[in-house]
């Protein structure tokens, strides 16, 4: 038996009763609650690890209120959530070569692979029987796993961050470059002004854009991440001061600031949510022949835009998803040199780990929220802890 979070449906019933329905109104950490697993067997190609560490994502929210879709009730009442997570492997099966007991690892979330490589499923979220790494100990296929880069300069809580967030703004930049060399030639146009908004992935979006040589530009409300990007080369723009773009006087101030970072051209590249007020900020600001990416669905599912204007302006919108084990492999190559992430203040108990996601949810934490799994840290990590 191993502790692990769990979602269930009567639960997220519970507490949409309790609130009249009102998504916006529920508490997230009366959704979330520890439960005990039994863990299967560890089969011939299996890894079994226990957690140190994890991230907090995004996902957990839309599976504990439902605003999207009912992933609970669609996994037959209950899943054990956790896409993101550092552990080490305590047990392999028969056929494992790749790794073996003592190793740390650093999990990725492609639940179902297509013939591409790209994940028509994730796992812990809609992958039919996947279990996920909210857990003291975890049970995985070893195609699910990647040798942690323990010597990439980032300590315990930084690597622990990246496993979702890296993968997935890695898979957002290929593309949207791709997409912008097909419409404007590196000829025409060597340097690019990027812009994103808000979190982790945007953060580490930029970083790989400046790391490319391009401009790079961070609108976010949280000064302590603007800060931190702002060490790296990339200039901040306080979101807050445009009340999150609450009007068109405020979007209109935005732009004009825009204007003025960018000598007038505007941002080639942007990154956001493809929905919500971020997102008519972000068409505001692109440039002509601009790309649009976005990964995920925070404020909801569907996206309206004026498509007259942004095919008369040549913007092109692009929605991706996640990456492909080749590129995940690629991704954690960049851990340290390229990505090195900002990390919440407070480095959360396993116990807190439904606190960590609701203080995410309210956009009130300094940066990525790490949660804190094992006590009794393993000696090729403990110089990593800070």
């Amino acid at each position: 038996m191993t502790r692990a979070f769990a979602i269930t449906a009567d639960a997220i019933a519970t507490e949409r009763a309790r609130v009249n329905d009102d998504v916006h109104a529920i508490n997230i950490a009366n959704v979330i609650s520890l439960d005990e697993l039994t863990l299967p067997d560890v089969g011939p190609r299996d890894v079994k690890f226990r957690t140190l560490a994890v991230s907090a994502e995004h996902n957990l929210t839309h599976a504990a209120t439902a605003d999207t879709v009912n992933i609970a009730d669609l996994r037959g009442g209950k899943i054990y959530p956790g896409n993101s997570a550092v552990g080490e492997v305590t047990e392999v099966g028969g056929e494992v070569t790749k790794f073996k007991v003592g190793d740390i690892v650093v999990t990725h979330c492609n639940g179902e692979p297509d013939e591409y490589g790209y994940p028509l499923r994730i796992w812990a979220y809609d992958q039919p029987d996947s279990i996920g790494w909210y857990a003291e100990e975890c049970v995985v296929g070893d195609w699910q796993l990647v040798q942690a880069p323990l010597n990439c300069g980032l300590n315990l809580w930084e690597i622990a961050a990246l496993p979702l967030r890296a993968p997935t703004a890695y898979h957002m930049w290929r593309r949207a470059e791709g997409i912008l060399r097909v419409k404007i030639p590196d000829e025409k146009l060597s340097t690019m002004n990027v812009l994103a908004f808000g979190g982790g992935v945007s953060e580490l979006f930029l970083m790989l854009a400046k790391h490319r040589g391009h401009n790079a530009f961070f609108c976010s409300g949280s000064p302590e991440r603007r800060a931190a990007l702002e060490k790296q080369g990339i200039i901040g723009i306080d979101q807050k001061a445009y009340n999150r773009f609450a009007t068109r006087d405020d979007m209109k101030g935005f732009g004009r600031e825009v204007k003025k970072l960018t000598g007038g051209t505007g941002m080639h590249v942007v990154c956001d949510l493809l929905r919500g007020p971020c997102f008519d900020a972000g068409i505001m600001a692109a440039a002509r022949m601009g790309v649009n990416v976005s990964a995920g669905w925070q404020l909801g599912t569907h996206v309206t835009y004026n498509s007259a204007g942004a095919s008369a302006k040549q913007i092109t919108l692009d929605h991706t998803h996640y990456e492909t084990p080749t590129g995940i492999e690629a991704a954690t190559g960049l851990y340290g040199s390229v990505f090195k992430p900002t990390i919440h203040h407070e480095i959360y108990a396993f116990e807190d780990l439904p606190r960590a996601v609701v203080e995410m949810d309210q956009a009130v934490q300094t940066g990525i929220p790490i949660v804190r799994v094992a006590q009794d840290m393993p000696a090729s990590v403990k110089s990593l802890i800070p």
